[in-house]
């Protein structure tokens, strides 16, 4: 990333010193690097970063704690919705294994254990 890439992305009241955007450009050329080509990941890292500058890292560390246990109970009720899904529908013929899999997002070992197959 390049320096005036980061004042573009940070915005014009971004508040850091030279000192910070400095440091910070550093941690984005870091995270593009860990990151590979997951853009969403590397933006949400460096948007985690720009926080520990700013903010409170106590209560940048508890929002992103409660988006991810809400992400995970989102996901497991998800989940419970799909295995009830492949339990009618593979059950009484409608979807195969296979297919049902393939359309859920997941493998196929999955539903046949959801199907209490092994």
């Amino acid at each position: 990333m390049q320096r005036t890439e980061l004042i573009d992305w940070l915005g014009d009241d971004h508040g850091l010193t030279e000192d910070q955007v400095t440091d910070l450009l550093a941690t984005a050329d870091e995270i593009e690097q860990r990151c590979d080509d997951d853009r969403d990941e590397a933006r949400e890292a460096l948007t985690a970063a720009y926080r520990l500058i700013t903010e409170d890292p106590v209560t940048l560390i508890a929002e992103l704690a409660d988006r991810r246990l809400a992400a995970s109970v989102a996901e497991a009720n998800a989940l419970a919705g799909l295995r009830q899904a492949a339990i009618v529908l593979v059950g009484r013929g409608d979807a195969t294994e296979a297919g049902f899999a393939r359309q859920a997002g997941v493998d196929r070992m999955t539903v046949r254990k959801w199907m209490g197959k092994k």
